[in-house]
């Protein structure tokens, strides 16, 4: 495990800390740059210690911060292709062990920052700041699963206390201020992201709360500012009055109140693994671990748990009491099974306490989240739009594609029965007008504007997703209603969604500057005209278009060039069954309130259109499943739109265009309707017994073309 010790130049790194500077360790050498390798214990550890004079520091800053947001964005769409690789998965908490161990190695000085030399160099323009706050232990290694990937569009650098270091809280909070500070001032408009874990999480809140006026982005996971209320409390002064020769027990208690060791030990363990082979995997994996958890004595010897439980005490107690100060964008991480904090009550009450709060909650999690499981910490700040570049997020330019990793959790495993039940059929027309599975009939290169049906609850899209991935390693970037984005409704036990899953696969609000954007950028667009009336319909509408009179994305793709594909899609009415549509509920008073609540609240989309296609109310239609049938789609004809400056300039020409459209998706919807019941593998059934015979891998037929 490699890590680089980065210090900042010293008049940050040890302004306020409170200790004495080792000289030895921190003598500027005759170069501007100096490296060692250190190799401890059965793991080779190199740790390389650079020191850069402010000069150079300097000046790299410049020449970083010139580059503009529109340069990064071409940079991002240059270097991060959909599906790279982000590394993620890789690292077990075997190497955080390894790396803790090399770290406290002749750990004296005071507290500094080190930049991991597995998050490498980030690979997008104008990448922010990420700066790792640690839990209780302090060796900065906390984010280790985590490196690779937060190190692709991050500058990460992480914050180490040694073993023996006695900084007071004010102190560490100098330390960690002077440096953003300092960051600030080198690049003022590149937010700064702070990361805190359990104790880091009171510096975090510290910081924000004493700097209102820097841009900075708080990501808290299971933050020790309920630490009053730990459950470990009865149990404290029993520590306290342990026998020295004791002490070794204290990191096997500490490791399993702490975090689950089952969820640490199931990192890097595939989960579409045979159950036999998986129960063996994870018995070997915690067989290795247990004996790791002495090392934890080593890390934190008695004189350090008894220094390190006094700073949380004082750190929360200093963070509580300026909880409103904090003006600061905040994502709160919480644990539900964190049996040393009660994290999930203090969410509800920073909630409430944060001016800009939002929280995503782990309910089967430990108080180590970030060292457990089925965590990408990425992909949580993807799923909730948190990630930028400048002072707001854009949805177009600071979009970061999925990655290998995301894509084989989302679909190999989390939605691999949806797929398999489902049996999706993707059709697509060839220029010459013959139909053929697949999607060939797609071109390889954007601008491209797909317009078509939206099914009830888009239950269309995951599929639609998928298979553009799969096959074209496309991103489809779907444009879906504002309300969506907002989080207005979203509460402090909210768990990942279903919204975060479209936003990570490309969703973003439907503006006409954010299409705009896109098709600037040669992107792929899903574009639905019928918008939440279409997918929020009535009983017996199915399949039925609310298009508006409104003609203008017409005008736009001709304005650009796009390549326009009408496509339909049928299906819904095999699989679900609308019970209580939105006439229903109005009728029903408590429902009615909650519609109109919710409606005055969500940002309107449609209001000049009149009649029903501008009815875009929101509610939520009570579905009752059915036994599965098949999903059918197909995507039409391209219809090249280069050379159509007519459809720009001339609104008729462009109407009719708009209606030639519309009338195609029609048909499209009309083909799938009657070709479908030719298909003999329509029924579940049919194709389960086909796949018992030639895998469940193996691609269901369906109907002639």
């Amino acid at each position: 495990m490699s890590v680089a010790l980065h210090t900042l130049p010293a008049a940050v790194a040890a302004a306020g800390s409170g200790v004495r500077a080792d000289r030895r360790r921190r003598r500027r050498p005759s170069s501007s740059l100096r490296a060692t390798s250190v190799e401890t214990g059965p793991v080779a550890a190199a740790v390389s210690v650079v020191e850069s004079k402010v000069g150079v520091e300097t000046k790299r800053r410049e020449a970083a911060a010139e580059v503009s947001g529109e340069a990064a964005a071409a940079e991002v769409a240059a270097e991060l292709q959909a599906l790279y690789d982000d590394g993620f998965g890789g690292v077990t908490v075997k190497e955080y062990f390894a790396a803790a161990r090399a770290v406290s190695n002749d750990d004296d000085g005071p507290p500094r920052w080190f930049c991991p030399v597995d998050a490498g160099q980030p690979a997008v323009g104008n990448a922010p700041l990420l700066l790792f706050l640690p839990g209780t232990d302090g060796v900065g290694m906390g984010l280790i699963l985590h490196h690779k990937s937060l190190g692709r569009v991050f500058e990460v650098r992480c914050l180490h206390i040694p073993v023996n270091d006695r900084t007071p809280f004010e102190g560490l909070l100098q330390i960690v201020e002077n440096s953003i500070k300092y960051e600030h001032v080198m690049s003022p408009n590149r937010p700064i992201y702070l990361v805190g874990d359990s104790f880091g999480g009171c510096l975090a809140l510290s910081v924000a709360a004493r700097n209102p006026q820097l841009d900075l982005v708080l990501i808290l996971i299971n933050p020790a500012t309920s630490f009053a209320k730990t459950p470990l409390q009865p149990i404290l002064p029993v520590l306290e009055a342990m026998p020295t020769e004791l002490h070794v027990t204290v990191p096997y208690l500490l490791s399993f109140v702490m975090g689950d060791p089952v969820k640490m030990a199931m990192v890097n363990i595939e989960n579409n693994l045979p159950p036999p082979e998986t129960l063996q995997k994870l018995s070997d994996s915690l067989t290795s671990m247990l004996p790791l958890l002495s090392e934890l004595a080593d890390i934190i010897p008695r004189d350090t748990l008894f220094w390190k439980l006094k700073l949380l005490k004082s750190g929360a107690a200093y963070t509580n009491s300026r909880l409103h100060a904090v003006q600061a964008e905040v994502l709160l991480l919480a644990s539900g099974n964190d049996n040393l904090l009660p994290s999930g009550e203090e969410a509800d009450r920073l909630f409430k306490s944060l001016k800009n709060c939002r929280v995503r909650y782990f309910k089967d999690n430990g108080h180590t989240l970030l060292l457990e499981d089925g965590v990408n910490l990425l992909s949580v700040i993807k799923g909730v739009n948190m990630y930028r570049r400048g002072r707001q997020h854009d949805p177009v330019t600071d979009y970061i594609p999925p990655t290998l990793s995301e894509f084989k959790k989302t679909f190999d495993e989390d939605q691999k029965l949806f797929h398999l039940a489902m049996s999706p059929v993707m059709l697509s027309t060839l220029k010459n007008g013959k139909i053929v599975r697949g999607l060939a009939g797609v071109p390889d290169q954007g601008p491209v504007l797909f317009v078509g049906y939206h099914a009830l609850m888009g239950i269309e899209l995951t599929p639609l997703y998928e298979e553009f991935l799969r096959e074209k390693k496309t991103i489809v970037r779907g444009m879906a209603h504002p309300f969506l984005f907002q989080g207005k409704f979203e509460g402090s036990r909210q768990e990942l969604s279903r919204t975060d899953e479209i936003s990570m696969y490309g969703g973003l609000p439907v503006t006409p500057i954010n299409m705009y954007k896109l098709f600037e950028r040669n992107q792929f667009v899903l574009l639905y005209p019928g918008g939440v009336r279409e997918a929020l319909h009535r009983k017996g509408e199915a399949y039925k278009l609310f298009w508006p009179d409104q003609p203008e994305f017409v005008r736009m793709a001709a304005r650009f060039g796009v390549t326009v594909i009408p496509f339909g899609f049928v299906g819904e009415d095999d699989v679900l069954e609308l019970v209580a549509d939105y006439n229903d509920q109005k009728n029903i008073p408590y429902l009615r309130e909650w519609i109109e609540s919710i409606n005055q609240e969500a940002q309107r989309v449609r209001d000049s259109v009149k009649g029903e296609d501008g009815n875009q109310d929101i509610y939520l239609p009570a579905l009752l499943p059915k036994v599965p049938g098949r999903f059918y789609y197909l995507f039409g004809k391209p219809i090249e739109m280069k050379g159509m400056d007519n459809v720009v300039r001339d609104r008729k020409t462009a109407n009719e265009l708009y209606l030639q459209i519309k009338s195609e998706v029609e048909n499209l919807l009309s083909y799938l309707k009657r070709k479908r019941e030719e298909d003999p593998y329509r029924s579940i059934t049919q194709r389960a017994l086909y796949q018992a015979s030639w895998g469940a891998s193996a691609q269901v037929p369906t109907f002639e073309p």
